[in-house]
């Protein structure tokens, strides 16, 4: 489906799937390539990101990972006002998104720092109500936002997503995209069943995106480390992108991005094969 997000009063087009690039400005993110943490590093991975064809560069300054414990909301806002104006200095093109669940710093990169979109994976140790508190605040701010989703299996993520959407719109949220949440709230066999049924959240009418980079779910399985978990990343992305999902979340994208010209490519074709084009 044609959808589309509205950055800033530019309309952003989501015909064709789009990669979003981790930058993360943290110390302890599972993956160390994603992590930096000086000015210069930040310059370097947000070039790097856009260089190799990612749309969408998502910061991230307080590790959300299972299990992680989050810094403080003083420590996120210092280390996203040290890394947001570099990016956006190197990259001035790029569409920003931020990693955050808490509403504060939400509220302080969008109005002081010009980000375009609010990430939101919810607090763990809080999960319901940061959320409703998210909602109000992105509401009011008027950016798209990132659901993300805890709930285990399809069924019960589609009751609470739909539940949650009408939240939203009824607070005046315009743009809202749903994430599956692989890695969080989900068994190993979870994961793999929710990839399997990803298609049933087109009933949504939202765009989906996908973020199983380098995950568990990808390292258990293939009994490797998050070093070796790329080609097990683009395989996964791969069965994403031909359930629906409009954006890939990754560290890799250089490969993301080639892994969406080729689908793109096999769809064209298929159309083609379809309408006796040639």
């Amino acid at each position: 489906m044609d959808y589309t997000l509205n950055i800033r009063g530019r309309l952003m087009s989501l015909m064709e799937p789009c990669v979003m690039g981790i930058l993360n400005v943290t110390p302890d993110s599972f993956f160390a390539a994603s992590r930096v943490l000086a000015e210069e590093e930040v310059a370097q991975r947000a070039r790097q990101i856009a260089d190799d064809g990612a749309v969408i560069i998502d910061v991230g300054a307080c590790s959300t990972r299972p299990g992680s414990d989050p810094v403080t909301e003083q420590e996120e806002a210092e280390r996203l006002r040290m890394a947001l104006p570099v990016i956006r200095r190197v990259v001035p093109e790029a569409i920003i998104s931020v990693d955050t669940f808490r509403p504060t710093v939400a509220r302080m990169v969008v109005e002081e720092l010009g980000v375009d979109i609010i990430n939101d994976v919810g607090d763990p140790h809080n999960y319901f109500i940061t959320h409703q508190q998210m909602f109000r605040t992105v509401a009011r701010l008027g950016v798209p936002y990132v659901l993300m989703s805890r709930a285990a299996g399809i069924q019960t993520m589609l009751k609470e997503l739909s539940h949650e959407v009408q939240q939203l719109r009824d607070l005046g949220q315009k743009d809202i995209i749903i994430d599956p949440g692989f890695g969080f709230g989900k068994t190993l066999e979870g994961n793999f069943a929710m990839m399997r049924n990803l298609s049933q959240l087109q009933v949504l009418e939202l765009p989906v995106l996908v973020g199983v980079s380098r995950k568990r779910m990808v390292y258990q399985t293939l009994g490797c480390e998050p070093e070796q978990a790329l080609n097990g990343t683009t395989v996964l992305n791969t069965m994403a992108l031909e359930r629906g999902t409009s954006i890939l979340r990754v560290h890799d994208v250089r490969e993301a991005v080639e892994t969406v010209k080729l689908y793109i490519k096999s769809q064209q074709s298929e159309e083609s094969a379809c309408t006796g084009e040639k």
